[in-house]
């Protein structure tokens, strides 16, 4: 919110104007008003093994971050040119796997690794496209500089959440919607129906069915697939209420089967198809991905698209842009140490108290070190397992992370954030302007998840 020299930068110069006019108690009211908001609509998460119940409310901090309007697109390029390297290495990956001939990427770290699917080769998902909908992690570290953090291409979660932040800001504080030219994020449901429905077979008509298949209500994001399915107009289905038949997916209703088109899957790859897949699996259909060859239904995301945002594929995106895109890199990486080699491994063992160790298929804020937050006990634990599998971790530094102001109960005080943009993939790239801010509310912390402590805010995008 501020330049270093103390003065408020200029996106956030009506905020501070606004947050000044406020009785101090008036800000306890309204954060109390949007927990009243959150209680009606049903807005909870999972955590899995907590001992306080299985259903939490996601903390929601009243104070917005605001990006300027320049600042956006530079960071919209950068996000597009991102998305469109990602779809183009999964096509190659599948298919011809040049990038891998010509040794820009180890064959190794793609063909033996648990997020490539062999089923997928030599198929092609209509418009060529694998990741419809993708998100994307960015941090800020200084005041012009951001970095991607990691890709989300299978099944980004927490959109519903930036909806609803929207939602409970325009009735908590529509007076500063009035001073400010805010863009939209309420257009992101019809916007992902576009895109479904732009990647429906052939055939299916001007009116394709669309689904949302959910693993069902005990799932952690179950409230964001209803919610989205509600928003969409689409049908929220389980695996049990869809079948095959004859190489055609259909759904179950009370006036006999119906055929489904596009289907926005909310379930991993290993469970949709137990012909295919898993074959324990209670989640999926049988027969899907047999439809999904033959054309017949189109999955949103693909299987297999979890090999683009496996963290040590991560470290050669900048070589993947350049590869497919003949670019340079808009948006930078986070400088990352490969533990597969043994000078970058001696370093990281000798300076784990200074580093972030993340697991190279952990989520959620799990099977991470903070270095600077650990003990000595916890960074010999995970010096062993690097150790024991040096190609199961990446590490980097322990970036200062840009802070916004957010309140605590007892006044304002900074803490840090990231942002993630979500971005739809079909007939065109859209990118809802701003994203889900998710703030670490415990002091001092980098964590942002919400089974770990964070919250989220709204994200205002300026507009001119």
């Amino acid at each position: 919110m501020t330049n270093a020299d103390g003065s408020v930068r200029e996106p956030y110069l009506i905020l501070d104007q606004w947050l000044k006019e406020q009785p101090a108690e008036a800000r306890g009211f309204m954060a109390a008003d949007a927990e009243g908001i959150f209680r009606r609509l049903g807005i909870t998460f999972a955590v899995y093994g907590s001992n306080e119940g299985t259903e939490k409310l996601i903390p929601f901090d009243i104070i917005p971050r605001i990006i300027s309007a320049i600042e956006w697109r530079k960071l919209s390029k950068g996000i597009e040119q991102r998305v469109r390297a990602l779809n183009a290495f999964l096509h190659d990956i599948y298919h011809r796997q040049e990038i891998l001939k010509a040794g820009r990427v180890p064959e190794k770290l793609i063909l033996n690794n648990s997020a490539f699917c062999p089923e997928m080769m030599g198929l092609d998902p209509a418009r060529g496209i694998y990741s419809h909908i993708i998100g994307v992690d960015i941090v800020r570290v200084g005041p012009d500089d951001w970095y991607v953090l990691e890709d989300n291409l299978r099944t980004p979660s927490g959109v519903s959440y930036m909806l609803e932040d929207r939602e409970a800001m325009l009735q908590l504080a529509p007076d500063l919607f009035q001073r400010m030219k805010v863009a939209p994020v309420e257009t992101y449901p019809e916007n992902l129906r576009r895109t479904m429905e732009s990647v429906a077979p052939a055939g299916a008509g001007s009116s394709p069915t669309l689904a949302v298949l959910t693993p069902g209500i005990y799932n952690s994001a179950y409230f964001e697939h209803s919610f989205l399915a509600d928003q969409m107009g689409a049908e929220l289905v389980e695996g049990q209420d869809l079948f095959v038949d004859n190489g055609k997916v259909y759904m179950r209703t009370t006036t006999g089967p119906r055929r489904v088109d596009v289907i926005y899957r909310r379930i991993d790859d290993d469970f949709i198809d137990p012909l295919t897949f898993r074959p324990d699996s209670m989640l999926g259909v049988p027969g899907l991905f047999d439809a999904y060859r033959a054309g017949n239904v189109t999955l949103v995301n693909a299987p297999g698209t979890g090999i683009a945002d496996d963290k040590l594929v991560y470290t050669f995106v900048p070589e993947i842009i350049e590869f497919y895109l003949g670019e340079k890199a808009l948006l930078k990486n986070v400088p990352t140490y490969n533990c597969t080699k043994a000078d970058e491994r001696a370093y990281v063992l000798e300076h784990i108290a200074e580093l972030v160790v993340k697991e190279v298929h952990g989520s959620g804020g799990y099977g991470m070190l903070v270095g600077p937050a650990s003990t000595k006990e916890q960074q010999e634990l995970f010096k062993q397992k690097i150790l024991a599998r040096p190609d199961n971790y990446i590490v980097q530094p322990t970036l200062a992370l840009s802070t916004c102001p957010t309140f605590i109960g007892s006044g304002i005080a900074p803490r840090h954030v990231d942002l993630r943009p979500y971005v739809l993939v079909g007939d065109q790239i859209r990118i809802t302007p701003g994203g889900l801010t998710r703030v670490a509310l415990k002091e001092g912390s980098l964590v942002v998840n919400s089974s770990q402590g964070g919250g989220t805010k709204d994200t205002w995008v300026l507009e001119e």
